[in-house]
């Protein structure tokens, strides 16, 4: 099939403020909210039924370089719903679209603050997976368009909404272990060798300059498409950066503190010899000015539980004991008592795209569990984890100016070489 430019309008960039006023106003107009979803891939399958099924939401359009995995998706969109969406494997089409409120980025990494600010630039309210940003720079830039047209965005860590892990974080905040010093994000996920794949022609049904994006113009293959881009530094940032990412969120919010003054990681590909790049093996150390310590660790290879927890979790270290959390409940334990008080809650996709809606409808940023600036604070933590891993050394940071101190080679590594035509605007 050829490319298809279903909803594409090159005078539409030029029209920015104008599409403000119509998508702003959608919630007067019309109570129903047209969203697009951007990638069909694990996350987007994951988040497609819950947008179906939420009351006033529909789902106009889907978005994938994958026609295959597009169509497919759309049929069971039309099971779920009854209709089907239009479809483009062009995010552009979708941004320049003026009938679409708002777009759920779920794309591969080096996709995600851009296609947030170009569709902040069109008007356009945004749930942006995470991490929602590949590089630092682009996702200040991402705020910043953000905020400068006014609009709603959610980051996708879904646990800042759940029931579980908010009044977890209550009870810390309630002193419940005494003073916090210390948090720890654990990722135990046991990962296969990629072996190693030929580079080939693209597939027929696959857009790759589109899918390679903002990203180098490197060869087709299948270790890339799909999920394994994860482990290659041209698109994806490691397993810190995917699922590592969520409970370093939690510990950041737990800990109520912002970006660290030092960073140290270590690791390595460890066990086999593949085509992947990233560490599969990874520990951070973030030191903050007050001496607080957030520890991050992500294990794929076999390896012992911490703490009772058997994939992922957090745990809190306070002057009065300790809390472990993860998806299943908290526990709390205080000075040499071995019986914990349990919190417990529930926690789900629907919720928290739920919570994106209803601040789209309010209008209210402060309304969102999850609002993009959080969520970008603590994107930049596996990010300045992983620069630290690859330039082999502790780095010292400077959270208000938001670059390294004396480090030029390190600065260098908060953004990106840009493809054209997907290119980083200058300003937002």
């Amino acid at each position: 099939m050829k490319r298809r430019h279903f909803l594409f309008n090159t005078s539409v960039m030029a029209a920015g403020s104008s599409l403000i006023g119509n998508s702003a106003s959608w919630a007067q107009a019309n109570e129903r909210l047209r969203i697009a979803i951007i990638g069909t891939g694990w996350r987007g399958g994951q988040l497609l039924p819950v947008a179906a099924k939420t009351p006033n939401v529909e789902i106009s359009t889907l978005c994938d370089p994958d026609e295959r995995r597009m169509n497919e998706w759309n049929g069971k969109l039309k099971n779920l719903t009854g209709k089907e969406a239009r479809l483009t494997p062009d995010l552009r089409d979708v941004v320049h679209d003026d009938s679409i409120d708002a777009v759920v980025i779920s794309s591969p990494n080096h996709w995600h603050a851009l296609t947030a600010i170009w569709a902040s630039q069109q008007g356009k309210h945004t749930y942006v997976e995470k991490p929602v940003c590949y590089a630092i720079h682009e996702g200040r830039m991402m705020v910043e368009a953000v905020r400068k047209y006014n609009r709603i965005s959610q980051g996708g860590p879904q646990r800042r909404s759940s029931d579980l892990f908010r009044k977890a974080i209550d009870r810390l905040r309630d002193g419940a272990i005494g003073d916090l010093y210390m948090a720890k994000a654990l990722v135990l996920k046991e990962r296969e060798s990629l072996g190693f794949k030929p580079v080939k022609e693209p597939p027929s049904w696959l857009h790759w300059d589109l899918w390679k994006g903002p990203g180098p113009d490197v060869g087709y293959h299948e270790n890339l498409v799909h999920y394994n881009w994860h482990w290659f530094w041209d698109f994806g940032n490691g397993e810190m950066a995917n699922n590592g990412i969520h409970l370093i969120d939690v510990c950041r919010w737990g800990l109520n503190k912002k970006l660290p003054i030092r960073i140290h990681s270590s690791g390595g590909r460890f066990g086999y010899i593949d085509q992947g790049e990233t560490p599969n093996v990874q520990q951070a150390t973030f030191e903050y000015e007050d001496g607080t310590i957030l520890k991050a660790e992500t294990r794929g290879l076999p390896t012992n539980t911490e703490g009772d927890i058997q994939t992922s979790g957090a745990i809190f270290y306070g002057s009065k004991g300790y809390m472990v959390i993860d998806n299943r409940n908290a526990r709390i334990y205080r000075g040499s008592n071995d019986e914990p008080e349990i919190v417990e809650g529930k926690g789900n996709d629907a919720m928290h795209f739920r919570n994106f809606v209803d601040g789209v409808r309010s209008q209210k940023r402060e309304a969102l569990n999850a609002e993009i600036e959080e969520i970008f604070l603590s994107s930049c933590l596996p990010l300045l984890a992983n620069i630290s891993y690859r330039l082999k050394r502790e780095m010292r940071f400077d959270p208000v100016r938001m670059n390294f101190i004396e480090d030029r080679d390190a600065d260098a590594m908060l953004t990106r070489i840009y493809r054209e035509p997907y290119v980083l605007p200058e300003s937002v």
